[in-house]
Formats: structure tokens, C-alpha cells, sequence
């Protein structure tokens, strides 16, 4: 079987094939493997895992998929929730227990709509280094990678049925390989322009923060297969990306008491809503940027993402003093800004309701010194796509399965609804890591059965 694809879905997908019995080979166009991946902050969401279950933390399938459901406003297929939930924790449990994937639950802090803490990722936090943890993994398993190869082109029957690829070299050479059954692993369309505008019209011209390489292959090729898409309207965005330097700067500091500001000084809205959402807003600030303003003990939070402390080595981060001192860093106007922190602190202390909806009084109130980060919104993955079975089979729009296609990840159709506010954080990871393994395994089976 081949795998387009040397992201987290494809070796994942291959790591569940070849544990299958199947031969596997992965085509990865880059020269090595990263995807989107890597540009993560690594953290796969599972419910019932055996890290959680170590650390005394009671979650389930049915609370996971209630908070999945929950933040896309049910606009989510329920009975691909339901499995995708069921098979989150014993994905994880999987891949460190069989496969030496060196991740751990974080803990300290909840994302925007989860419930429970059911974030796994390797200690440093970094997208990079769960690559580096699955990438050892199929290594160990001698499962075959071919880098700088680009699919140009699938080969398929008049019934959809894929034969083969055709590939390309950076030399210019082209090769073509046959398979009895293919996953897509090659991510959305976020670095397609034109795809973007024609699916997502709002977020068309605001930076895109995500793999290049993203350029909607798995939805075209699918398409041109007869296969069946869905919600391609939905995406990740982020409104915390710092600016000039285009480094993610963690929401974890606007969850555990910090606040944005826009060029006037004056909050714009509730930053507990969430990342996604919040692009948008922070774009249609003036400018089209905002301020993270918070504290020593946010700052030392920070530092335990390796997005961050890249951001703090490269200057992006300012600090200050005072609240005063702080405004005239960040060239905003300093009584304004004192104001709003004044504003957070009575907030904090139970004195009156903030007008965005926001409460306060969860988290300490903010202390000097303070510190800040200009940031902007951004477009970090699409979230529709091919529309799959529980098994990541591709489906034709009459519901009838395509014979030995199958999609995860970005590919495939995500759980964040028809729109930007439906993500919850760590859904990519979870599509792809959860769905990749499935695909992996139904990949497998049609080998067996000869494609």
C-alpha cells in the first residue's frame, strides 16, 4: 500500500498498516518528513488514556465528544464524533506504549472548550518533536520513506479504483508505482490561494501560517475520483501569531489570565472564546493586529513552549516596569492601557460582569513586571475535506464507498463544523492521528484482499 504524505497522518497510518501485516512505502514530497505537524504545537487530544488515568484524571469518550459537539454547535457528524472519541485513547495509549512515542499529558491548564485535560504532547510542546517521536517509530519498524517525491498524478479504473502513482524527483525524473490501496495523508488546501478564496472568502489575504506544501492535492484528486466532500468552509485560525517574526505564541497565556488589546489599548473581546475565532477579530482591529498583554508568572508559563521560547530569543517578546511603561514600548497609549488592566483586576476581584463575557475570577489578577507580544491573526489549517466513514474510507456523495481510497488528517473532512468558531484545540492532530491510524488499518485489509 502507499501513503501520500510524512506528516503525522502518514507515518501514524503507516505505523498502524505495517503492525497490520501490510507493506507499507510512504511518499513524502519534502526532504524529510514534517507537514503540518511541525509546525504544532504537538498536542493530540484522547480521552481515557493510560497517562490520564496515571495523573488521576477521570475523562471519557462521551465527555470528550460532548465538548467536540459542544464547540461546533452540533454541526458535526455525531456517529464519527462518537468513534473518533472511542479510539482517541487507545490511539495514544498505542503509540507509546508499542511505539515509544514520548508523549505526555500537559497539565496546568485547560484550552478553550475542553473539560478535562486530555492534551498529549512531548515534554518540549513542539510539533517537531512528535514528528522526530513517530518518525523514530517507523524507522524502528523499517517501514520505508521516500522523500523529495512528489505525486503529480493517481491512476485509477473507471470505477475509482486507484492502480498507481506517478511521482516526481527534484531532478526532474518521474517514476510510477502501483498499489492495491492508497491513503491520503497530504493535509488541506491552506497554502492553495485560490482554493482558499473560493471555499473560505473571509480569511483570503490574512497570513497563512502552515506548511506550503498544503495546496488541497488529497481534495482535488479525490474530487476528480467522484468522491464526496464536506465542510469546506471550516478552518483553524489563530489570533495570536507574533508579528514580524510569525511564531505562535501560546493561548495558554490568554487562558490563565492574560488579555489582547488593540492598538488603542481597549480589549475587543472575550479571548476565552477561542484561537480560532479569535483570527478574525484580531485582523478587523486597526492595523490588523493586537497585543498580548500579561505577567512574570504568564512569561514563566510561556517558556515551557518551544514556539515561545524561539519568539523570547528572537525579541518578540517586550517587558516593562509598569503597565505605563509597558504602553510606551508598545506605542499604545499609556492611560488607556492602564485602565483596561485596571478594568481585568476589579473583574478578577468579583467586581462587576465583563461586558464580552468573560470571567475573571478563576485566575490571579495580573502583577508587574508585565510583558507583551504584538501578534496578528492567521490561517493555520483547513479543517473540510474529503468526507470519510469511521474507518476512513472515502465516500461518493450517494453514501457508496470508493474502492481502496482512504483519508485521514487534513484530507479528510475535520470535527470543526461548517466555520472557524466550531475548532477545538488539537482537533488536526486528532484527525490525524486518530483517523490516520485507521485508514492505516483499512488499508491493510483491502491488501489482504488483494485491493
Amino acid at each position: 500500500m502507499l501513503v501520500i504524505g510524512g506528516g503525522a497522518c502518514g507515518l501514524v497510518a503507516a505505523l498502524a498498516a505495517h503492525d497490520a501485516g501490510a507493506e507499507v512505502l510512504v511518499l513524502e514530497r519534502d526532504p524529510s518528513p514534517s507537514g503540518s505537524t511541525a509546525m504544532s504545537s504537538g498536542m493530540i487530544p484522547a480521552a481515557g488514556t493510560s497517562l490520564q488515568k496515571a495523573r488521576g484524571v477521570d475523562d471519557t469518550p462521551a465527555i470528550m465528544a460532548a465538548d467536540i459537539q459542544a464547540k461546533a454547535h452540533g454541526e458535526n457528524d455525531q456517529i464519527m464524533v462518537d468513534a473518533i472519541c472511542a479510539a482517541s485513547g487507545p490511539t495514544v495509549d498505542w503509540l507509546v506504549q508499542q511505539h515509544q512515542v514520548p508523549l505526555k499529558l500537559v497539565e496546568g491548564f485547560l484550552y478553550p472548550g475542553h473539560s478535562k485535560p486530555r492534551m498529549h504532547a512531548p515534554a518540549s510542546r513542539s510539533g517537531a518533536d512528535l514528528i522526530a517521536g513517530l518518525l523514530s517509530a517507523a524507522n524502528a519498524a523499517d517501514i520505508d520513506i521516500v522523500c523529495d517525491a512528489t505525486v503529480t498524478t493517481l491512476f485509477a479504473e473507471p470505477d475509482g479504483r486507484v492502480r498507481g502513482v506517478a511521482l516526481t524527483r527534484p531532478d526532474g525524473t518521474t517514476e510510477q508505482i502501483g498499489c492495491d490501496a492508497l491513503v491520503l495523508a497530504c493535509s488541506g488546501f491552506g497554502g492553495n490561494a485560490d482554493l482558499v478564496k473560493r471555499h473560505i472568502p473571509e480569511i483570503t489575504g490574512a497570513q497563512y501560517y502552515g506548511h506550503t506544501g498544503n495546496r488541497g492535492d488529497a481534495l482535488l484528486w479525490g474530487e476528480a475520483l467522484g468522491a464526496a466532500v464536506k465542510h469546506l468552509g471550516a478552518y483553524q485560525g489563530h489570533g495570536s501569531l507574533a508579528m514580524p517574526h510569525a511564531v505562535l505564541i501560546t493561548w495558554a497565556l490568554m487562558m490563565e489570565g492574560g488579555f489582547q488589546v488593540n492598538a488603542n489599548g481597549e480589549r475587543f473581546s472575550c479571548e476565552h472564546d477561542g484561537y480560532s475565532e479569535q483570527a478574525m477579530r484580531v485582523i478587523a482591529q486597526p492595523g490588523g493586529f493586537a497585543w498580548n498583554i500579561y505577567d512574570e508568572r504568564l512569561h514563566k508559563l510561556g517558556l515551557e513552549f518551544e514556539d515561545y521560547r524561539d519568539a523570547f530569543k528572537g525579541g518578540a517578546v517586550k517587558s516593562a516596569g509598569s503597565i505605563e511603561a509597558l504602553a510606551e514600548l508598545c506605542g499604545v497609549p499609556p492611560e488607556a492601557l492602564a485602565a483596561t488592566l485596571e478594568e481585568t483586576r476589579r473583574l478578577a476581584g468579583g467586581q462587576g460582569q465583563d461586558r464580552f463575557g468573560r470571567d475573571f475570577t478563576t485566575k490571579p489578577a495580573l502583577e508587574a513586571p508585565f510583558y507583551a507580544v504584538k501578534v496578528t491573526g492567521a490561517l493555520f489549517h483547513t479543517q473540510g475535506g474529503l468526507n470519510v466513514d469511521v474507518e476512513a474510507r472515502v465516500l461518493r456523495p450517494d453514501g457508496s464507498l470508493l474502492p481502496n481510497l482512504l483519508a485521514g488528517g487534513g484530507a479528510a473532512c475535520g470535527l470543526s463544523g461548517r466555520g472557524r468558531d466550531g475548532y477545538l484545540s488539537g482537533n488536526g492532530l486528532l484527525m490525524a492521528t486518530v483517523l490516520g491510524a485507521k485508514a492505516g488499518r483499512s488499508a491493510a485489509t483491502l491488501v489482504r484482499q488483494g485491493g
